[in-house]
């Protein structure tokens, strides 16, 4: 008869997007990792240890064959053609679809679930839920606090999605977009006339354009913007992409760290 408690754990896991990998390196289990996404730079040294396999809407099929996964993490239905594929070659694969800080939450949960190793999931999620507390009660003591504008993209203007708007308010911001905090497709959170930003007066913008780099001119040049505060009092910042963009424990650290930074900094300057 078999023994099924040897039943063993996924070994070989390939990921195409850059959270699970950078997960799993924070939980120690990146021996586990087989192929990664061409975007992955979180952790760095995951660019030079581990095979690049995917792009975010594509990937190279024969590429992940051949290294044998016996899991493969996927993102969001914009890799659902990816997973179909895989799933006809007859591979394992999980396609998760965070879009919010408690979903980034359980998305470690569930992975560390999958590979056999619940505690070292929930050590995660316990530091990264410290690191927001600490933001949060720092943001408690702010006497003013700034409206935030935040740009995705800028052709056509996209403001954040719920996990970013969610950061910006926790670091002691009022996103001036928040009734587009629950939409997790860009296209619902397109904002039609740049005008509009203009009318909402942010007193502070911050830029991550998805994968390019921010171009200050390229915002400052639009009909109107030079009047709105955040433009006035040089308020303007950008934070990487890679720090805020991507659903994962990035976003809860480095991400949040630097927009609560500079929030805290502009509130000290307009207390009085």
């Amino acid at each position: 008869m078999s023994n099924f408690k040897t039943a063993k754990w996924p070994e070989r896991i390939i990921c195409l997007t850059e959270e699970t990998t950078e997960a799993l390196y924070l939980m120690g289990e990146q021996h586990r990792i087989v192929g990664i996404s061409a975007y992955t730079v979180r952790p760095e040294r995951a660019k030079r240890e581990k095979p690049k396999v995917s792009a975010f809407v594509s990937a190279r099929i024969d590429k992940i064959m051949s290294l044998e996964p016996d899991l493969v993490l996927a993102f969001s239905d914009l890799q659902a053609d990816i997973v179909r594929d895989l799933i006809k070659q007859g591979v394992n694969v999980h396609c998760f679809n965070h879009r919010s800080i408690q979903e980034v939450l359980q998305m470690i949960r569930t992975l560390s679930a999958l590979i056999g190793e619940p505690q070292k999931g929930e050590k995660l999620v316990n530091q990264l839920v410290d690191n927001l507390n600490t933001i949060k009660a720092s943001a408690a003591q702010l006497t003013v606090k700034p409206k935030v504008y935040f740009e995705e993209w800028f052709d056509p203007l996209i403001t954040g999605i719920t996990w970013v708007s969610e950061l910006v308010e926790i670091a002691g911001g009022i996103d001036c977009y928040n009734e587009f905090a629950s939409e997790s497709l860009a296209k619902n959170r397109i904002i039609k006339d740049p005008c509009d930003v203009i009318e909402k007066a942010p007193d502070i913008i911050f830029a991550a354009w998805c994968g390019r780099p921010f171009v200050p001119e390229k915002m400052l040049s639009r009909d109107g913007w030079q009047t709105i505060p955040a433009v006035i009092n040089k308020h303007v910042y950008e934070i990487n992409s890679s720090d805020i963009l991507q659903p994962g424990p990035a976003a809860l650290t480095d991400g949040i760290n630097q927009i609560h930074r500079i929030i805290k900094n502009w509130s000290t300057q307009h207390s009085t």
